[in-house]
């Protein structure tokens, strides 16, 4: 029988975490490395000027720990949200395929002037999504308990 892990078990709280510089966003950017979510998950709220996201990331920061107790890979759901978003765009993205399934690799930040500038989401399959930000604010939320990874497996990046 398997059934979710627990924060307790681990001793792990949710992860709240917040990038408000550009040296920030690397750290939230290696957490949801290898997340992933229906393009269903994600809205633009053009008039709080608000992108956010609903991914299943892998819990990197649990990864040395559940191999020492010899115990499955977990992952977790967390919130994943843009503040000061001017405007979204796309790239190798097919937004009328409500049944894609997106898989994040990383987070990039491009400044502009006086604090503006882009980020941009890199996804598996060359596609990407672009953020027009008027600053960088960026916040990442854990919204539910860590429960197994469904394959099992630690996600790998063949050279």
């Amino acid at each position: 029988m398997t059934r979710d892990a627990t924060f307790t078990e681990g001793q792990d709280r949710p992860l709240r975490l917040m990038a408000i510089e550009a040296e920030d966003l690397p750290v939230i950017s290696s957490l949801v490395q290898d997340a992933v979510f229906p393009i269903t998950e994600m809205k633009w709220e053009r008039r709080q000027r608000r992108f956010a996201l609903l991914v299943n990331r892998f819990r990197w920061e649990d990864r040395d720990a559940a191999e020492r107790r010899g115990r499955g890979y977990e992952r977790v759901q967390c919130v994943l949200a843009f503040h000061g978003v001017m405007g979204v765009s796309s790239q190798g993205v097919d937004r009328a395929d409500k049944d894609l399934v997106l898989s994040l690799l990383s987070l990039e930040f491009h400044p502009g002037q006086d604090g503006a500038g882009r980020v941009v989401l890199v996804l598996a399959g060359d596609g990407e999504i672009a953020l027009e930000v008027e600053c960088l604010d960026v916040s990442l939320r854990d919204v539910t308990r860590p429960y197994g990874a469904p394959s099992g497996q630690a996600p790998r990046h063949p050279e």
